[in-house]
């Protein structure tokens, strides 16, 4: 398995447009296990992106798909920047 965690800084107010288009391109990609999109408590412009997926090559094949294609051109007028981000070897739990 294949895992990444990152947290992306929306810019100041646009946190809930972002989250949006990050969950509209998540539908229908194959080899996704998992794609959780989350809210920081504490920053008001942070968003957390959690992902598993059963090999990183359908993480990689992920990126071309259209839908996630045109999610990504249409956050990144969003987007202020990448925080935090790590690649990841899920072993278990609830969910997988």
């Amino acid at each position: 398995m294949y895992g990444m965690i990152g947290k992306i800084a929306a810019k100041p107010g646009q946190r809930d447009a972002l989250l949006k288009l990050l969950l509209q391109g998540s539908a229908d990609m194959p080899g996704c296990i998992s794609y959780i999109v989350a809210e920081d408590v504490r920053d008001p412009d942070a968003i957390w992106v959690t992902e598993v997926w059963d090999s990183e090559a359908s993480h990689k094949a992920s990126l071309q798909l259209p839908q996630v294609n045109a999610a990504i051109k249409a956050a990144m007028p969003l987007i202020a920047g990448f925080d935090t981000a790590a690649t990841t070897r899920p072993v278990g739990g609830k969910g997988l």
